[in-house]
């Protein structure tokens, strides 16, 4: 029993005494009063319970609008994979006619890197970089 129920205890005994005391022609705004109080009671506690969760929202809204968002799904990913290897045919042909071997390590390395590109933005942490947040990170050692 907390603080509060002790009191609201306190509370319906006084009313009680009052009553005995008083007789039944001050029952009805004894009553009243006791279930005013009553009211107030639970409008706190309502009060308290909105207020706690429009804050646990409110830290909800603020964690997804830090993490980054992605929009790749796996048909997106895979497209990308299957459009590069197609570019990279012609690309080669081009460097290694044109530059022979350089040419052609010049083409690949474009390739590499537009493909590492996207995979460091879908993954942040691919390489060792930073990790997104999560929230049982925090308990992790």
């Amino acid at each position: 029993m907390d603080a509060r129920d002790a009191e609201l205890k306190k509370e319906l005994h006084a009313s009680l005494q009052a009553r005995r005391e008083l007789g039944e022609d001050y029952e009805s705004a004894l009553v009243d009063s006791f279930l005013e109080k009553v009211d107030q009671r639970i409008d706190g506690a309502v009060e308290r319970r909105v207020r706690r969760q429009l804050a646990e929202q409110r830290l909800t809204s603020a964690r997804d609008a830090r993490e980054p968002k992605t929009t790749d799904s796996w048909g997106e990913r895979f497209g990308f994979g299957i459009v590069s290897l197609v570019l990279a045919v012609p690309l080669s042909a081009i460097g290694g006619g044109v530059a022979h071997l350089p040419g052609l390590l010049v083409a690949w390395a474009g390739i590499v890197g537009v493909n590492v590109v996207q995979a460091v933005r879908t993954n942040p942490g691919l390489f060792g970089g930073r990790r997104p947040a999560r929230d049982d990170d925090a308990w992790e050692d």
